[in-house]
């Protein structure tokens, strides 16, 4: 790996072409990484995609397609036509200046100006050209190109059809493979059950050649070509070991031919053998594509959610646009089951809108003025005008489908030990195989005992076939079952289901690793405001002192408090309005600072406050009623009276809410083996009133903002592996210090980029989602790579001493890489929700 003095280190994610096991990915992942200026490269086999960190400065994309083209692939490329309006173009000359920048920028193939329209239309490469690398080079001719295509979700239809095309390509092969191989195995089944050859021995053993030759070079031409590149590149793969059984078999129907005509020593024909391996191959291929595709359904579904145009106003008039013209600060019109195009917030209307595509929680949320809302969301009753926040690839679903790319692209430390494996896998097998033949023609005695042996119940069995026959049949079984691609998929495929999966619960993986890290977190520590309490002040109790209705003493409370600032009054505004509606006008107003209002509404004279204040205005209040403000502070409410006429009338506790569902979580997390502590700013009494009441027996207090990342460190420093849960705004030095950092948040306001899992939703329960989906991918992990690891160790033994047929040899081998995507596709069964 290269290192790199400068700091402005970009990160790309490349479309790789052409692997088909992981080999592939260590040739391709080696070939990048010897790059100079590439920091770090990792390839992903089930994804087919390389994320490489690199300096710009150094390298672009044309070097790193060279590395990957050096070690036998390609980068696939997509092109984009894109329409763009040129501002300061006043002749044909400048048509021909901006039209001259377009076309020097590489990665683009053509660009067309409009003097007319002041446009230009730009088709270039989206994987190499960003529409920034267009306006600079615009800038340059002293002209202005406006990207009002922001392109936030890049030809979406277009990726779910090349992956349909792909799967349409592996079924028509495998079905012409067959199509030749069918009449092979019908030719064959007479000579093997009964010694009966149809037509006579030459022209079943042409027949042979001829179809056997037919599926290895028609429908398995890339295979073989595959093979041959990557072995002239001196790192061969799974492609290279098929490639070698078949052309073997192919060869040795070859020289069964030629001793039919008296030419050459006597020898079996395995042409037919191995057109049918490449038959099972490409069966094997078709399968395992069309499993990927189901596997990744989950964030393509996602990706395909966006809305197709928007309605908005324009000069007092509405307008339908594609979403893609959508700029920040437009006003949407929104109808009741209509898609909001773009994240924004509402200015006028009132309506409840369906957020589970983000959130993964079925309940419509209530929308007001001033209330967010997501794009792709729908808004399920109300009419909605929004006012758009962002737009293109700064949208929320963008930012997620990125993540989730991202998460899919990284590697686990688990993989690691498997890459290491799967980087010589190839070359040992060869070198066992070649170790094969050599075996049995050196000790035909011992093999041809064990071949006796199995005669009497493998009828492929056949010791009379002589030994040379019999070590390359071995030698072919023994490279086509050996099966590095179960090893390569094993860990990507299951991360892959695992973050579509969690993007449809509200769950965002953004670092693949802590999927594995949190499986040996101990603690779980978890901030008290915003994360176990709701984080803003809202009223708990209404304590009448007198026989004075409670409804009117609250609505007399509120009056005096609706021309406060303070938080703690507009909770008690808000908590009457929510209860009651319509709050009577203040006559006289009065803001006693740090005490509390008084206030005149309707005839009365209204107080609402402290102790200090009532004693200032001469408010008798009686022993009982102190004792039963105590009770409230000790249950970390923050406790004020309502004196009416000079009489203590009633006491309103207001406190940081405690979330609904934090107790249930913290229960079922304990149940599931963390301890729960809490980390709050609050004193040791405050902090341990909220504790009791939702469970947690561990409590870090008198805690400032910025001595949270020290807690961290010191209950690291006790041998505790910690994942820690905040809001990811406030907590940022503390979600990285712990093992796992856990952001939780509320729809658009979550900070995506400050944890390595991220909580779309707002609730604690979402952690025990995530706990338990992290658990699920890394068992579906650990699976994976023990039946991958189990295969090899059991089939290749079997293979060496002859008792394996090449055909069951390439069906087993098959069937690994099968079961390996299948596996990873049921942890889509898996219930991730909290107990009820």
């Amino acid at each position: 790996m290269s290192s790199t003095e400068t700091s402005a280190i970009e990160a790309k994610t490349l479309r790789i072409e052409g692997m088909t096991c992981a080999s592939c990915v260590a040739s391709v992942e080696k070939s990048l990484s010897q790059t100079s200026g590439v920091v770090e490269a990792s390839v992903n086999l089930a994804t087919e995609s390389a994320v490489v960190r690199f300096d710009p400065a150094s390298v672009d994309f044309a070097r790193l397609r060279e590395a990957v083209q050096r070690a036998g692939y390609d980068v696939a490329t997509r092109e984009k036509t894109a329409t763009f309006r040129v501002e300061g173009m006043t002749c044909a000359s400048c048509v021909a200046h901006v039209e001259k920048a377009l076309g020097n920028v590489d990665g683009v193939s053509k660009a067309t100006v409009n003097l007319a329209t002041e446009s230009a239309q730009v088709s270039f490469n989206v994987e190499q050209v960003d529409p920034s690398d267009l306006v600079a080079a615009v800038a340059q001719t002293g002209y202005s190109l406006v990207v009002e295509d922001a392109g936030g979700i890049e030809e979406i239809e277009s990726e779910l059809e090349k992956d349909e095309r792909k799967i349409k390509k592996a079924a028509d092969k495998m079905w012409f493979s067959w199509a030749l191989t069918l009449p092979i195995v019908l030719w064959m089944i007479p000579e093997m059950g009964w010694g009966y050859v149809f037509l006579g021995p030459i022209v079943y053993n042409i027949g042979l050649v001829l179809l056997g030759s037919a599926v290895v070079f028609v429908p398995g031409w890339h295979t073989i070509r595959s093979g041959f590149k990557s072995s002239k590149n001196l790192s061969p793969n799974m492609d290279a070991l098929i490639a070698m059984g078949t052309l073997a078999s192919v060869t040795s129907g070859i020289v069964a031919v030629l001793n039919t005509f008296g030419v050459g020593p006597a020898f079996a024909n395995f042409a037919g053998v191995g057109g049918m391996i490449m038959a099972f191959h490409l069966t094997g291929r078709y399968i395992e594509t069309k499993a990927k595709g189901r596997a990744s359904q989950a964030i393509k579904k996602l990706m395909t959610l966006e809305a197709k145009e928007a309605t908005v106003e324009r000069d007092g008039r509405e307008v339908k646009i594609p979403v893609s013209a959508l700029q920040e600060g437009d006003v949407m019109l929104i109808r009741p089951g209509d898609k909001i195009p773009t994240d924004g917030v509402v200015i006028e209307g009132e309506s409840s809108v369906d957020e589970s595509i983000a959130t993964g929680e079925s309940m419509p949320v209530d929308k007001e003025p001033g209330s967010p809302v997501i794009g792709a969301t729908i808004n399920k009753q109300g009419f909605l005008k929004a006012r758009a926040t962002r737009v293109g690839k700064d949208t929320f679903l963008s930012q997620v489908i990125e993540l989730v790319n991202q998460a899919q692209g990284s590697k686990i430390p688990i993989q690691v030990f498997a890459d290491k494996i799967t980087s010589v896998f190839v070359p040992v097998v060869i070198v066992v195989a070649m170790a094969t033949f050599g075996a049995w023609m050196i000790f035909p005695d011992f093999f041809g005992s064990i071949a006796q042996w199995a005669s009497r119940f493998l009828p492929w069995v056949d010791p009379g076939m002589g030994v040379v026959p019999l070590a390359l049949f071995a030698t072919i079984a023994t490279v086509v079952i050996a099966c590095p691609c179960a090893l390569g998929l094993a860990t990507p495929t299951a991360i892959m289901v695992g973050s579509g999966m969690g993007a449809q619960n509200g769950i965002l993986i953004r670092k693949g690793a802590a999927i594995q890290v949190l499986k040996d977190v101990h603690t779980i520590v978890m901030d008290k405001t915003g994360t176990i309490t709701e984080g803003k002040p809202g009223v708990t109790d209404v304590v009448p002192l007198s026989d004075t209705d409670e409804t009117e003493l609250l609505m007399l409370a509120a009056a005096a408090e609706t021309g406060s600032e303070h938080p703690l009054g507009r909770a008690i505004v808000e908590y009457a309005a929510q209860s009651n509606g319509e709050i009577p006008k203040t006559d006289e107003f009065e803001a006693v600072s740090g005490r509390g209002i008084r206030a005149a509404v309707g005839g009365k004279s209204v107080i609402v406050g402290t102790t200090a204040l009532l004693e200032e205005s001469d408010v008798p209040i009686s022993d009982e009623a102190r004792e039963a403000k105590l009770r409230l502070e000790n249950e970390a409410k923050t406790a004020m009276w309502i004196a009416v006429d000079g009489k203590a009338e009633a006491l309103l506790a207001v406190a940081d809410q405690v979330k609904p569902d934090s107790a249930r979580a913290i229960a079922e997390l304990t149940r599931l083996g963390f301890e729960v502590a809490m980390l709050t700013g609050d004193n040791e009494h405050t902090a341990r009133a909220i504790a009791e009441r939702v469970g947690v027996t561990r409590v870090i207090a008198n805690v400032l903002p910025e001595d949270k990342e020290a807690e961290i460190r010191r209950l690291q420093g006790e041998g505790q592996k910690v994942a820690m849960v905040g809001d990811g705004i406030n907590d940022a030095p503390a979600l990285t210090r712990a093992e796992v950092g856990i952001a939780i948040g509320t729809g658009t306001d979550v900070a995506i980029e400050s944890g390595d899992i991220v909580l779309v939703q707002g609730e604690l329960s979402a952690v025990v989602k995530a706990v338990k989906l992290s658990r699920a991918t890394y068992r579906k992990i650990v699976q994976n790579l023990f039946w991958a690891f189990f295969y090899n160790v059991v089939m290749i033994p079997l293979a060496i001493i002859g008792i394996m047929h090449p055909v069951l040899a390439e069906i087993a081998m098959a069937a690994s890489s099968i079961n390996v995507v299948t596996n990873s596709r049921r942890l889509q069964k898996v219930n991730i929700q909290p107990d009820a």
